[in-house]
């Protein structure tokens, strides 16, 4: 094993001093545990990487690779989730990576600003993310013809057929839109602040139906279990439109509120900080 003053640094978050230990069993990316690099009353969460993987060229070629860029995201997405319970971290991209302690401490200098600004608004609060779904062949009963009786007669009756499902699937996309969109209200009103992001695309998310709301919302720790409790009051109005599904997950460090998201991670995103790290 290489020694860690020969690794580069890989930055997890920044956050105010902890004021619990993380688990002492707690690994990283690599399987390394990370630790603290405090400067200025802030602190940063690392762990050593070696080089031949997080310098500038290797790392661009990494994030080409799906199942490496995969484990890399669930390492990196274990401490910060781990970090969330002690402390309301700002999250860094993936792959934020510098030469050595004295880069993370720099790093931590020219953003204190910043940083101070977002840990100011997070402290004390998570966030939660609801989506809801619509599943259009469940709303308007549209599937293979079962019964021998349902089957259309003529082409007349199958354009009348087709016609009724299309005006079906319309106004099942207008209550499911209109669903959402007080419930968006509704939250919005109970969190600090709210994000709307873009609908999944279901075929990469996997997720069945189509996806009508997309949000996350930044809410005190102390009122998460209202916050949950209001979400699932929610759920009878939504039996009364068939095929449609919230779901909440969560709660999450405040990816959403500190303009450094996992989402962000591209080749453009990381290489900057690639070559500051570790070219």
């Amino acid at each position: 094993m290489s020694d860690v003053n020969d690794d580069l640094r890989y930055v997890y978050a920044v956050c105010h001093p902890p004021t619990a230990p993380l688990a002492a069993d707690l690994t990283g990316v690599g399987g390394v545990p990370p630790r603290q690099v405090s400067h200025e009353g802030l602190t940063a969460l690392v762990g050593a990487v070696p080089e031949r993987d997080f310098a500038a060229e290797p790392l661009r070629a990494h994030l080409e690779d799906l199942d490496w860029l995969a484990e890399t995201a669930r390492a990196h997405q274990r401490v910060i989730a781990a970090l969330t319970t002690v402390t309301c971290p700002l999250p860094l991209r993936l792959a934020t990576v510098f030469r050595d302690d004295s880069g993370v401490r720099a790093m931590l200098q020219d953003g204190a600003e910043r940083f101070r600004r977002v840990l100011e608004r997070i402290d004390g609060r998570v966030e939660w993310g609801v989506k809801v779904h619509l599943d259009d062949a469940e709303a308007t009963g549209e599937g293979p013809w079962e019964p021998a009786r349902d089957k259309p007669r003529t082409g007349r009756d199958y354009l009348r057929q087709r016609r009724s499902q299309r005006t079906a699937r319309e106004a099942a996309s207008e209550r499911a839109e209109g669903f959402a969109r007080r419930l968006h209200e509704t939250l919005s009103l109970r969190s600090d602040d709210a994000r709307l992001h873009a609908p999944q695309n279901s075929a990469l998310s996997r997720a069945p139906g189509r996806n009508v709301l997309n949000a996350a919302y930044l809410v005190p720790r102390s009122h998460s279990e209202e916050f949950v409790e209001l979400v699932d009051r929610t759920k009878d109005e939504e039996r009364d439109t068939t095929g449609l599904r919230v779901e909440l997950t969560g709660p999450w460090a405040a990816y959403s509120f500190t303009g450094d998201s996992p989402d962000d991670c591209t080749d453009d995103s990381t290489d900057d900080e690639g070559e500051e790290g570790g070219a």
